[in-house]
C-alpha cells in the first residue's frame, strides 16, 4: 500500500489486496455545496477538524484549503482510500496539517476535542443519526460544529424497495422527521443542503461507472463479480429509490 511520509498513516495491519476505489466524492451532494457548507462554519485560527468515515478524504482536504490555519483528522477503514487521500493531500500541499488514521469511526479516540467533526454518509457505522450525532459530541468541544449527512425518505417507500436497500419503514424519517431527530439529540440546525436529483444522478452513475471500469479492465471471477455488483446497484437505483431515498448534509452547532 502507497504512504506518504509527510502523512501520518495510522494502520492497523500491513498491505492490503487491490480493490477498486470509489469515486473520491462518495456523497450524493457537489463540490459547490460542500464548499457553502464548510465556509459557513466560519472556523477560526488553528481549529481542529475530524471527518469520521472520510473515504479519500476531498471533505476535510477542501476545509484545509479553505481555513489555511487548520490542522484535520481522517478516520476510515479502507486503506486504498486514505492512501489515495495521502497522495491527493501531498500534491495539493497539506501534508503537513492532515493525519489519516485506518480505523472504524466508532472506536476512534483523539486526546483534544475538535472544532468540527464530519460524518456524511457514514452514520450507519454508528447505528443511525441520533447514535452518530452522540459519538459526534464525544468529540466535539462545547457549541462546537458538526457536518452531517443523512438519507430521508422523499416519499414513503414500497416494500420492494426496503427490500432491496434492507431497510426499515423507520430507518429514516421525512425530512422533517430528519430534522426532528437531529435537533431532538441536543442540536441546533445552523444550515443544510437537501440534494438533488442532479446530485444524486451523478453519484450513482459516478459510483456505479467507476466501478464498472474497473470490472473490465480486470477480467477474471473479481472482475465478473464487481461488474454484477455494479450492475445490481445500478438497477436497484434506476428502478427502485431514485426519487425514493433523499439526502440532505446538516451543518448543526452543539448545545451544550
Amino acid at each position: 500500500m502507497a504512504r506518504r511520509r509527510a502523512v501520518r498513516h495510522i494502520a492497523r495491519d500491513g498491505s492490503q489486496p487491490h480493490r477498486p476505489l470509489r469515486p473520491p466524492h462518495r456523497r450524493p451532494i457537489s463540490a459547490a455545496h460542500l464548499e457553502r457548507l464548510l465556509r459557513r462554519a466560519k472556523l477560526a485560527g488553528g481549529a481542529r477538524v475530524l471527518d469520521l468515515g472520510c473515504g479519500q478524504a476531498p471533505w476535510i482536504l477542501r476545509a484545509l484549503e479553505l481555513y489555511p490555519e487548520a490542522t484535520a483528522d481522517g478516520v476510515d477503514i479502507s486503506g486504498d482510500g486514505l492512501a489515495a487521500a495521502a497522495e491527493d493531500a501531498d500534491r495539493r500541499g497539506l501534508s503537513d496539517r492532515l493525519r489519516l488514521h485506518e480505523a472504524k469511526a466508532a472506536d476512534f479516540t483523539a486526546a483534544e476535542p475538535y472544532d468540527l467533526v464530519l460524518c456524511v454518509g457514514a452514520t450507519h457505522a454508528f447505528g443511525g443519526l441520533t447514535e452518530t450525532l452522540r459519538a459526534v459530541r464525544r468529540h466535539l468541544r462545547p457549541a462546537g460544529l458538526a457536518l452531517v449527512g443523512e438519507g430521508f425518505w422523499e416519499r414513503p417507500p414500497g416494500q420492494e424497495v426496503l427490500d432491496g436497500l434492507g431497510a426499515a419503514p423507520d430507518e429514516y424519517a421525512d425530512l422533517a422527521g430528519t430534522v426532528a431527530r437531529a435537533e431532538g439529540a441536543g442540536y441546533a440546525v445552523v444550515h443544510a443542503h437537501t440534494s438533488t436529483l442532479a446530485e444524486w444522478d451523478e453519484y450513482e452513475w459516478s459510483w456505479t461507472g467507476t466501478l464498472t471500469r474497473w470490472a473490465l479492465d480486470h477480467p477474471g471471477p473479481d472482475g465478473d463479480a464487481a461488474l454484477a455488483t455494479a450492475r445490481e446497484h445500478r438497477d436497484l437505483w434506476l428502478g427502485g429509490y431514485r426519487g425514493v431515498l433523499g439526502f440532505v448534509t446538516f451543518l448543526l452547532r452543539d448545545l451544550r
